[in-house]
This record gives structure tokens, C-alpha cells and sequence, in this order.
């Protein structure tokens, strides 16, 4: 009996050391665990990162880098039937639907800077962008100088409205700021002559130009206010979660399946309308994929 009581012991023992890692699961990934789901939050006309295609289904650049850290998070979790939900979200709401527990990861545009990391956490960068100026053609805007007077338009909630007044030229001038709801709300009142200029990253504003009814009625103009890291965006000082982003951004950016999915999104037609941004990987993004750092702009 003694015998058999102390092999029971034993195997007590033993079972509680092999309990699974997410026993003590914390933060995000408990949350996913306990409701069997995550909600991913997308953008809906951030062209290429992350949109809707014909289907009205997100996809991008971004939603593609999302699949993968979802994949690994399945395999961390043991959970290869995980439910996967996706939640739409603008400049304006997505950092209070991540506080609120709305979403759990959002895969877009978003430019981690030192003020937002008060508020969430973020990933290692994939993209760098410079914030510029989109312009008709026949506005005769062709730098900072040539606003002075004029209603220029960026989407509410982004940092792009901020930095005219931080470039030299800037300073000096007078513009009147209005607002988009979202890129697309934005690139509109350009596109109807309400606004002079729309303000905002360069590879925001090429996706939008191409994808346009008239292309070549646009142009992106003036000098780089700013050059900006986009990361996906998490809770703030959720350590576990972050571990399995960061690693597998960082795993895809040393392999090169991050510049065959970079090439596959800038650099080939995309849908739903099979236009070609043609824009070539910069030295900042190839920079940012030889050295990962989640380092955030100020």
C-alpha cells in the first residue's frame, strides 16, 4: 500500500510540473484562451496595408503579417481551430478599442510614437513611411509655402495634422485644418477641391492616388515632415503577447518572406482593382527589417 501510495505521489507530482505553459497564461492571451477567439482590428481603406477588397474582406500587406503571428499564436495556444474575428476601426477609435478590450491586435497604418506607447504597446516596425502632401494637379500647390490660406484636410486622429506647423515653412504660414473620418473621407475633399492639400503618409496617399478614377489628376508633393514606423498595435506592457508578435515579424523580416510579401503588395497589381503602386522598398523600410526595433517616433 505504502508502495502504491508513494507511485501515486509521484505521478501527482509529475503531473502538476507537466502542466500546460497556458496555466499561467496572463493578459491577452488568456483572454484569447478563455473565449476561444481573437478580433483583429483592420482598417478599411488603408491601401496596402490593410482594406476591403471587392468581397468587402480586409486584406493587405499588413492583415498578411497579421496571419502569420495569428498561426503562431494558435501553435502557442494549442488551439488550432482558434476563432478568428475581425473588428473594423478608425485613426479615432482603435487605440479606445484596444484599451477597452474590443480588439486584441490591430493590423493597419498605425505609426508607433513615444506619445501612443503611454497608451498601448507595439510590435516591431514593418514599415516606414515619410509624411507628405497629396494634391490635384491643378492646384498650383507644390510645397509647405504654397498653403498659406488654404484648408488643408489630414483624418482625424492621426499625427499628420501636427507636423506642418513643425516643418521651418511651416511656421510661418496659416492654414485651416479640417478633417476626414477616415483616408478615404480625407483624399475626397482634395479629390472635390474642398481641400488644397491632404497630409499624410506617402504610401497611404500613392494607394490612394492609384486607386482613384483619374490617377494622373494627382501627385504627391513637399518635403518629408516626418518618417514614421508602423507597427501592429497591442495592450500596453502585455510582455507575452508582444514575445510571439515580435518574433515572428522578426522571423519573417531575417528569412525574406517579409520582402516577398512587401514585393507581393507594392511591387505586382493588387485587388480589387489590379493597380500597381510601384513603390520600391526605401532604405528606411529595408533598415527596419535588418535591425528590428520597436523603437517608437517622437
Amino acid at each position: 500500500m505504502r508502495k502504491s501510495l508513494t507511485a501515486l505521489a509521484l505521478c501527482l507530482s509529475v503531473a502538476v510540473l507537466a502542466a500546460p505553459a497556458h496555466a499561467q497564461l496572463t493578459g491577452t492571451l488568456q483572454k484569447i484562451k478563455d473565449s476561444g477567439a481573437i478580433t483583429i482590428g483592420h482598417r478599411e481603406s488603408s491601401v496596402p496595408f490593410s482594406y476591403l477588397d471587392a468581397n468587402q474582406k480586409p486584406v493587405g500587406y499588413a492583415m498578411d503579417l497579421c496571419a502569420k503571428v495569428i498561426d503562431a499564436i494558435k501553435a502557442e495556444l494549442k488551439m488550432p481551430s482558434l476563432q478568428v474575428n475581425y473588428q473594423a476601426v478608425t485613426s479615432q477609435n482603435r487605440i479606445p478599442l484596444m484599451q477597452n478590450g474590443t480588439i486584441d491586435l490591430e493590423c493597419g497604418s498605425t505609426t508607433n510614437s513615444v506619445a501612443r506607447q503611454q497608451q498601448v504597446g507595439f510590435s516591431v516596425a514593418y514599415f516606414v513611411t515619410s509624411v507628405r502632401m497629396a494634391v490635384r494637379k491643378d492646384s498650383g500647390v507644390k510645397d509647405i509655402g504654397d498653403l498659406n490660406g488654404k484648408p488643408v484636410v489630414t483624418t482625424t486622429g492621426t499625427t499628420s495634422d501636427q507636423l506642418i506647423k513643425m516643418n521651418e515653412k511651416g511656421k510661418t504660414i496659416d492654414v485651416r485644418n479640417i478633417y476626414g473620418k477616415d483616408h478615404a473621407d480625407s483624399f475626397l475633399m482634395v479629390e472635390s477641391a474642398r481641400a488644397a492639400a491632404f497630409v499624410m503618409d506617402d504610401i497611404l496617399l500613392a494607394g490612394l492616388i492609384a486607386s482613384s478614377k483619374n490617377p494622373a489628376m494627382f501627385e504627391i508633393v513637399g518635403p518629408s515632415l516626418r518618417d514614421e514606423p508602423y507597427a501592429v498595435m497591442m495592450r500596453k506592457d502585455d510582455a507575452p503577447i508582444k514575445a510571439i508578435v515580435d518574433k515572428t515579424l522578426t522571423g519573417l523580416m531575417k528569412s525574406g518572406e517579409a520582402e516577398k510579401l512587401y514585393a507581393k503588395w507594392f511591387m505586382n497589381p493588387i485587388p480589387p482593382r489590379n493597380v500597381n503602386l510601384n513603390f520600391p522598398m526605401s532604405a528606411a523600410v529595408k533598415a527596419a527589417f535588418q535591425n528590428p526595433t520597436d523603437k517608437g517616433v517622437e
